[in-house]
């Protein structure tokens, strides 16, 4: 069984470098889709919430949702969900797909959201927030979602899409004092800049079909920062290795 998670996954990077997200999300998920195909292997493929795009309001989307991504990242991740649901069918390929919320913990890399903030606020820098940090996101504490795609090659129907939810929701101007609260910086070190291109304001997705088959988170959000703010506190010589320029 084969779990697909690679893939460029950093929308700002996708905004300067579409064609980059184009080749590696979507050719290479062929590539992985045809091995699988040819020796008969089981694939999982770890797509995104953000293939259906911007949700305003606070439903949430089903696994039926049409898809309406926004970003070349968004785009890049639905044509390789698409790419595989065509092998399904195509070629009887045995694919499930998950897609997940925002996921964070150690080990992420430095140019994320979470561990950008911890970083700065760890060595007392500024904290970007896009515009006024009105944009909401859900955090899903890693080691749930590791076990919730375990779930899906265990107990999931093939050629099904299962979204991965139930964490917390804040906005990031919400999650970036909460950071500063854990490391014990000032909040004053939240420093807003020009938001991005086509920022969307809200993902939110059901995941009735996952719970179906025996799965809920089980680290508190909170719990799962905090261990993600201890970890990155003891290893930021590690992240300045992963990220040149950034501070040790």
């Amino acid at each position: 069984h084969v779990v697909h998670a690679a893939a460029e996954s950093f929308v700002d990077r996708s905004i300067a470098e579409p064609n980059v997200f184009v080749v590696t999300n979507v050719l290479g998920t062929q590539v992985v889709l045809e091995a699988c195909r040819r020796t008969g292997t089981a694939m999982t493929f770890v797509s995104t919430d953000e293939v259906y795009g911007e949700n305003t309001a606070e439903g949430r989307f089903d696994e039926d949702a049409p898809f309406r991504p926004r970003s070349p990242y968004a785009a890049s991740k639905a044509g390789a969900d698409l790419l595989c649901g065509a092998y399904a069918v195509t070629y009887g390929t045995r694919v499930c797909v998950v897609r997940g919320t925002n996921t964070f913990g150690p080990r992420q890399h430095p140019e994320k959201a979470i561990p950008t903030f911890v970083l700065a606020a760890l060595d007392r820098r500024p904290l970007p927030v896009y515009g006024r940090g009105e944009q909401r996101r859900e955090w899903l504490y890693v080691e749930d979602f590791v076990r919730a795609i375990a779930v899906v090659m265990d107990r999931g129907e093939p050629s099904t899409a299962y979204n991965i939810g139930g964490g917390r929701e804040l906005s990031n101007l919400e999650l970036a004092r909460e950071i500063c609260r854990l490391t014990g910086a000032p909040e004053d070190l939240v420093t807003f800049v020009p938001d991005r291109p086509g920022h969307d304001f809200r993902y939110g997705v059901a995941w009735d079909r996952l719970a179906a088959l025996g799965w809920a988170p089980q680290i508190p959000f909170e719990e799962g920062l905090a261990r993600t703010v201890s970890w990155y506190r003891e290893h930021r010589d590690w992240a300045a290795e992963i990220l040149p320029g950034a501070e040790a």
